[in-house]
């Protein structure tokens, strides 16, 4: 999702852009995410076949939300950080 965000990708350049992703992997996971109605699948009858990935309007709007989610813990980290420090100081043994 967070690939395809920043636009149509080919199989392979998902592949390369996930670190130890395996083939069978990103399959099953492209075809869920088409499957959910978050991913589009483009076939082209070239040799060798060629597809290509995209999200749907449905996509976007999870990595968006996604995005928010993830620009607001970043926003928050010191706070959360030192909040955690204030518990384990006050519960002793209790820190996970």
């Amino acid at each position: 999702m967070v690939e395809l965000a920043k636009g149509v990708r080919r199989f392979r350049e998902l592949h390369r852009a996930v670190p130890g992703i395996s083939q069978r992997m990103l399959t099953l996971t492209t075809r869920r995410l088409c499957r959910d109605g978050l991913v589009e699948r483009t076939a082209y009858a070239t040799i060798p076949p060629q597809v290509e990935y995209r999200l749907t309007p449905m996509g976007r709007s999870l990595a968006e939300a996604v995005q928010r989610l993830a620009d607001w813990s970043r926003e928050h980290k010191d706070a959360m950080e030192d909040a955690r420090a204030r518990w384990d100081a006050g519960h002793p043994g209790e820190a996970e």
